[in-house]
């Protein structure tokens, strides 16, 4: 987050999406369906990759706060986190 390749909140995400700046958005696993459902939507729509493999808390807990929706603007950082992600 500090070297702004991370962006947060679902309002701010969800601009950055319809906007094509973001390479990867993981989406909590455990937060409301209608959430899950928009943002499965809009990054199929845009192509961009989504990932709902984490719990909100596991999100929270990985950049210190809380949220259930998260983005990689950085094209490097996001692919190298799609391939960990793959193994």
């Amino acid at each position: 987050m500090r070297a702004r390749k991370v962006i947060t909140g679902t309002d701010t995400v969800l601009k950055q999406v319809r906007a094509r700046q973001v390479v990867l958005v993981f989406v909590a696993n455990n937060c409301a369906e209608n959430t899950r459902k928009r943002f499965n939507d809009k990054c199929r729509s845009y192509d961009i990759s989504l990932s709902q493999v984490y719990s909100e808390r596991e999100i929270s807990t990985a950049i210190g706060q809380k949220r259930s929706v998260i983005a990689v603007t950085d094209k490097g950082f996001g692919r190298k986190m799609l391939e960990l992600l793959s193994t």
